[in-house]
């Protein structure tokens, strides 16, 4: 099995659950398209819409590192940290439409272990794969 699989399906399981929040709340407030001016539902359409934003590029660089066989335990790192920020991010948007500890903390280490990941990414070439290429 791979490590990154773990995190694709942990992101599923977040996504499908801020998916739902957004089913939920449309039926609520009867809106099909757009927020229809209901700010919980312009909050949850966001959260859900965020996640979608930055987990694919960052499942993505997790991919590529395991497939460098980049150590397991970093692996793991990298995906906790992806997974406990999108959460934190999900968590301080739903609570509030301004800035909030979640939406702080949790864009602080998504972005955080994106720009390691990627760096990581770099230096892996520049010191392994030039010299093969």
């Amino acid at each position: 099995m791979h490590i990154t699989g773990i995190y694709v399906a942990l992101a599923t399981f977040l996504v499908i659950g801020l998916a739902a929040g957004v089913s939920m709340r449309r039926g609520q407030v009867k809106t099909g398209l757009g927020s229809g001016g209901d700010m919980t539902l312009l909050q949850r359409i966001r959260a859900h819409g965020n996640a979608l934003e930055n987990l694919p590029l960052a499942l993505l660089l997790l991919l590529c590192l395991e497939l460098n066989q980049t150590q397991a335990l970093w692996l793991h790192v990298f995906g906790v940290v992806l997974i406990v920020g999108r959460i934190f991010h999900a968590i301080g948007l739903w609570r509030s439409a301004g800035t909030s500890f979640g939406r702080l903390a949790g864009t602080a280490l998504t972005w955080g272990v994106m720009l390691v990941m990627a760096a990581l990414l770099l230096w892996q070439w520049f010191a392994f794969g030039a010299v093969a290429h």
